[in-house]
């Protein structure tokens, strides 16, 4: 008998839960704080260094932060990113700013107002301004700054002083950031710094001050804003940079939502034809996990980066893997002759522990990721966890939730075939078969005969790897070997003869650029590696031509030999560590001689994917250490399912004898486990290729090394993992003898109907 009451219940939680997504699904995606790599912006590293011999206390750390926070609100920037780093950084994030030569320049100024003679002799100071006493108003109808003094008589002296020296000694210089032994009234070609000069001919007796210049009304509002802000307590070194202009940003945006579009949409259709009704829960599932993933990501009030998305659309792949994992499951309960609802029962319970560990294992890689990575690589990685936690969520609870409902409403009951199961694998209950027995569409393939051609395949590649490392050497990018890469974006198709022309137009010579490459669609973006570091004046300058000459601003981004240095020492320490924690986790959970060949399918997938990127010349960035650990997550995670095959059919077997029996248990695991390794790298790898084809060019090297880590995960999970655990076991079973493998007793088929 079907109850409908549980279908309509079904359909009045989808109804609600869709329509809560419908009416709330806007405003999240209206509040979620884009990165700059999405609306434009800049990002500066800054090395604190103390002005006048005294230690840079976190005192003076916080103080300088508060200062850099009052400079940003003259800016008019929304929700800026300010954060302390180490013992003496300070990294600023500033998106959407709409001039970012000025925002540069305002951040950096020391500030220091000072009033001279025409000696150079400082008269007063900004410490002399009363606080807050700054403003913008107008004087014969030209903009000025007016400034209130705390002591009349201090100025009175002043002016007095200077009023009485012979034209033209008798000026009161004021200038901002007045440099000893470079700056002087008497250099026109030295004042730079210098705001004006005005003479003094009378004595002032006032409390308000006027400084002209030739300003316009938004450089005397910064002027009189810097001053109300007040000087810098230190001085700011830049030590990494990263700037993307508005046009760039909204490009790449555009370009990864339209691929995660298509390639989520493409999951879709998989899942649905592949595994019909399981499929249509999953798509509902999987739904309702991009609206979780977002609205966690908008309570955290986190940033959305462009590696973020990739991560969200990678995470959707991910996510179908639950799925597939408890799907399959429940099939093979339907093929051994068991009714829907002791099939769903059954494989719901054996793939609960299966889907924990292999989320686990890639959680604890995106946690080394968010530890060790900086910037747009810990929005990947923040938006990596959360997808797994989401994913985790909707996948095991919200699937099955749904699927109860359906399976225990009794519709279902006669309907194995909307479970992909044709009714000819179906057996009968009184043929008392089990998982070990039943049969698969692979039976013919033995995988593990040829396991030493898979090892000489594997050792192959790395020697040839190896040879390719020492004779190309790796194509490393800024962020690992300093120096400045340029963007350049043209609305007509660009040769490297001309970039290399237009850079030197802006004092870039050719002796000084490492590599030009065109890239993006019919080559109107270039991309271009210098040697040395630009700092602000030039990369100003360098924006400023562009914006010019080509209509938008290029991105430019650099990084100092120290911080390249560390990048690269940290890129090692997070992947030493990911694997450190996940030898660690797979011997408690299963046992050594998994978890010693599981790492070693895991320096075979990098390694591989080093290789290709060494061959290809592709550019080896920080990202590229974000993908490779995601492979290590990804690569882990599927042998974590292999092997959790192996330990339920080892406890079938109970106790192993000999070598065959060892041999038939690996070649039945990768069989039974071969249709869902297939269908979630497959599912992982149209969403890779969406990102590959259609999104943004910034990441397109990430792509790629997920493309290529996705294919050797697989390949290095199933044929150099297994056997070489099959290996390990081996010289245990002559070692020891006869192993005693039964932890359980074998599930009985009786009553299971």
């Amino acid at each position: 008998m079907v109850k409908r009451s549980r279908i309509v219940a079904f359909f009045l939680i989808a109804l609600l839960i869709f329509a809560a997504m419908g009416t709330t699904s806007k405003g999240i995606l209206k509040d979620i704080k884009l990165g700059l790599d999405l609306q434009g912006g800049f990002e500066v590293l800054y090395e604190v260094k103390p002005l006048s011999g005294e230690k840079i206390t976190p005192d003076v750390l916080r103080a300088t932060v508060s200062s850099l926070e009052r400079r940003v609100n003259v800016l008019g920037v929304s929700e800026p990113n300010i954060q302390i780093e180490g013992k003496d950084r300070i990294r600023v994030q500033l998106a959407g700013v709409k001039d970012q030569n000025n925002a540069r320049e305002i951040l950096s100024t020391q500030a220091k107002l000072s009033f001279r003679d025409y000696n150079d002799k400082e008269m007063m100071t900004g410490a002399d301004l009363k606080e807050g006493g700054a403003k913008q108003t107008f004087q014969d109808n030209k903009p000025v700054v007016e400034v209130t003094l705390k002591d009349v008589n201090k100025f009175k002296d002043i002016t007095q002083k200077i009023s009485s020296m012979p034209s033209p000694t008798n000026v009161l210089a004021i200038w901002l950031d007045f440099e000893e032994g470079k700056d002087s009234i008497k250099d026109t070609a030295s004042q730079d710094n210098m705001i004006s000069a005005p003479a003094v001919s009378e004595v002032f007796n006032t409390k308000k001050v006027y400084i002209t210049g030739q300003f316009t009304v938004e450089e005397a509002k910064e002027l009189a804003a810097l001053l109300n802000a007040g000087a810098l307590p230190v001085d700011l070194k830049e030590k990494y940079s990263t700037s993307v202009g508005a046009q760039f940003g909204a490009g790449a945006l555009h370009d990864t939502i339209f691929a995660g579009i298509i390639g989520i949409a493409l999951v879709f259709i998989f899942m649905l034809v592949y595994y019909r009704f399981p499929g249509f829960i999953a798509v509902v599932t999987l739904s309702i996990y991009l609206f979780l993933t977002l609205l966690v990501f908008d309570w955290m009030n986190a940033v959305l980066t462009l590696p973020g998305i990739a991560a969200l659309v990678l995470g959707v792949g991910m996510a179908v893997d639950a799925n597939i994992i408890t799907y399959e499951r429940i099939r093979d309960e339907l093929k051994l002759g068991r009714s829907v609802k002791a099939a769903y029962k059954e494989g719901t319970k054996n793939s609960l522990a299966t889907i924990m560990d292999a989320n686990l294992t890639t959680l604890l890689a995106a946690a080394v990721l968010f530890y060790y990575g900086t910037s747009s690589v810990k929005g990947f990685a923040t938006t990596l966890i959360i997808s797994i936690l989401m994913s985790f969520i909707t996948a095991v609870y919200g699937t099955r939730l749904f699927m109860s409902l359906w399976v225990n409403s009794g519709f279902l009951d006669k309907h194995a075939s909307w479970f992909g199961v044709k009714k000819k694998y179906i057996h009968d209950l009184s043929e008392k078969m089990d998982l070990m027995s039943l049969p698969t569409r692979f039976d013919k393939i033995d995988f593990v005969k040829h396991r030493k051609v898979f090892y000489g395949i594997s050792i192959g590649v790395t020697i040839i790897g190896i040879i390719f490392l020492l004779v190309f050497r790796l194509n490393l990018g800024i962020d690992f070997t300093s120096g400045t890469r340029i963007e350049v974006a043209s609305k007509d198709v660009l040769t490297t003869q001309q970039v290399k022309t237009e850079m030197e137009k802006v004092g870039i010579d050719a002796d000084d650029i490492k590599d030009v490459r065109l890239a993006g669609k019919d080559n109107k973006n270039a991309v271009v590696r210098t040697v040395g570091v630009l700092d602000k004046q030039e990369i100003a300058e360098l924006k400023d031509h562009f914006k010019k000459d080509y209509g938008a601003e290029p991105n430019v981004s650099t990084v100092s030999p120290t911080v390249g240095k560390e990048l690269a020492k940290n890129a090692m320490f997070a992947l030493a560590i990911a694997s450190i924690g996940i030898i660690l986790y797979v011997s408690i959970r299963f046992e050594w001689r998994m978890a010693v060949p599981a790492v070693v399918a895991l320096i075979h997938d990098a390694f591989f994917i080093i290789t290709i990127f060494s061959l290809l010349r592709l550019e080896v960035d920080i990202t590229f250490i974000a993908a490779v650990l995601t492979i290590v997550g990804y690569s882990i995670n599927d042998t974590i399912v292999t092997f959790d095959r192996i330990r339920e059919n080892l406890r079938y077997s109970r106790k192993i004898k000999t070598v065959e029996e060892l041999e038939n248990i690996v070649n039945i695991s990768i069989r039974q486990t071969l249709t869902r390794s297939i269908n979630t790298v497959l599912t992982v790898l149209i969403t890779v290729i969406a990102l590959m084809i259609f999104g943004s060019e910034a990441i397109r090297n990430f792509s790629i090394a997920l493309f290529i880590g996705l294919i050797c995960g697989v390949y290095s999970s199933l044929l150099i993992a297994s056997q070489f655990w099959l290996d390990l076991k081996i010289r245990e079973l002559k070692k020891k003898g006869p192993l005693n493998t039964a932890k359980e007793k074998k599930q009985s088929l009786e009553g299971q109907v």
